[in-house]
């Protein structure tokens, strides 16, 4: 044995022999030929340790340095064995493995369907589905993580996480510490692109709040009730009969004293109603899409709170340097210590505010930015429709509807992704 592989760390090294001897073991390093017993032998130790451990400091610099280089060319590389999908090409670039493709499309279809990451999960623990990892267990976190995953789309982003410590192999999400790179097109795609970003607006959507999105089914938190505003839900009648069937009433229809007059619904009574709506918008398809492009710029302009943001940001960090230059000077200068406390409470009130209110401005952009995705994901899908539907899908459902309204069994409204709200 020698020294480099028994530790690479000199700290661990010589605590370990020092252990060792403390039980009277002795440990012989037969390639530096050291016995840990022997007058010199930590001295020695030591200093082999020490070159052991700059070797793989070394070593592990140019690992990185080669890595970061691939990825500054462009070059993807993935851990194929545990990343369903893809197999390794000929080029070394990903290739669709046909089986797994499967699998990455029923993920993202259940999901747009309305499944929730843990009804995902366990539907395909159940049919027993090999986890990337090769397990038969799914997770939540790997449902998520495929989901978020732009390689399914083609695309790849290099540089997500890096390694903070050589010795302990430590890594880091990469949150804008080293340059991350985006790769378009880089291989064949296995989820269309508009599926993706539709999948992503979709959890973000979902993510806003614990009990936004509480269903399993498409129709979950898409209906509403035109009397109280509540959600429709999916109810089961006759369970253990042959008539078995899915109803939709609202949540809160028996709640208190006051019932909730909106009739139920079947799944096929919403299909059918949003079929009508769907082909009444569709009669006014180039209007609807004229007017679309036109407004966009109007409805979702974000020009003057970018300028808000600017002035806020530049204002959070002169009043930052302002509160810095103060307690250098009170740390160098006598000062009048309650004058000092007064300033620099201003200082701070002054940075709060502007701080809150940045975040604020921030948070609103991102908000138009988001509405405006939606917006323009509306447009291009319903540019690709025919001028009459005459089947329901999962595709145009999810592309074309924000909610729909329940006031009367004769009485349905369709409220459109482009803010129009259609009697069906």
């Amino acid at each position: 044995m020698s020294v480099s592989r028994f530790a690479r760390n000199t700290v661990d090294s010589l605590t370990t022999i020092r252990q060792l001897k403390e039980n009277g073991i002795e440990v012989y390093f037969e390639k530096e030929n050291i016995w840990t017993f022997d007058g010199k032998g930590e001295l020695l130790l030591t200093i082999m340790s020490s070159l052991a451990q700059e070797e793989s400091r070394s070593i592990s610099e140019n690992c990185t340095w080669g890595q970061r280089k691939r990825f500054a060319d462009g070059k993807v590389s993935v851990a194929y064995k545990r990343f369903l999908g893809y197999d390794k090409g000929a080029d070394g670039n990903l290739v669709v493995n046909p089986e797994q493709a499967v699998t990455i499309k029923r993920i993202y279809q259940l999901f747009l369907e309305g499944m929730t990451y843990n009804g995902i999960a366990q539907e395909l623990t159940k049919d027993g589905v090999l986890t990337p990892g090769g397990k038969t267990k799914w997770s939540t976190s790997t449902v998520k993580s495929i989901l978020r995953n732009e390689k399914y789309k083609g695309d790849a982003l290099l540089q997500k996480s890096y390694t903070v410590d050589f010795l302990t192999k430590k890594t880091k999400i990469n949150e804008g510490e080293i340059p991350q790179y985006y790769v378009e097109g880089n291989h064949e795609a296995i989820i269309d692109p508009d599926i993706f970003e539709m999948v992503q607006r979709e959890m973000e959507r979902r993510g806003r709040g614990k009990k936004y999105h509480s269903g399993v089914h498409a129709f979950s938190t898409k209906i509403k009730c035109g009397e109280c505003g509540c959600w429709y839900g999916s109810k089961v009648w006759h369970s253990n009969s042959k008539y078995r069937k899915t109803i939709w009433q609202c949540n809160h229809k028996y709640d208190g004293d006051k019932t909730c007059t909106t009739p139920h619904l079947t799944d096929a009574e919403i299909q059918a109603a949003f079929l009508r709506a769907a082909n009444k918008l569709l009669a006014t398809k180039d209007e609807v899409i004229q007017n679309g492009y036109s407004m966009i710029d109007v409805l979702f302009n974000t020009k003057a709170l970018e300028a808000e943001h600017d002035e806020l940001l530049q204002e959070t960090q002169v009043v930052s340097d302002m509160v810095q230059q103060s307690i250098y000077e009170n740390a160098r200068v006598a000062q009048d210590q309650a004058e000092y406390q007064k300033k620099y409470d201003g200082l701070t009130q002054r940075f709060d505010k502007a701080k809150s209110r940045l975040d604020a401005v921030a948070a609103e952009i991102h908000e138009k930015q988001t509405q405006r995705a939606s917006y323009e994901a509306f447009l291009t899908s319903f540019k690709k429709l025919p001028n009459q539907l005459t089947e329901f899908t999962l595709a145009t459902w999810h592309g074309l509807v924000d909610y729909v309204t329940v006031y009367a069994g004769n009485d349905i409204h369709v409220t459109f992704k482009n803010g129009q709200e259609i009697k069906a």
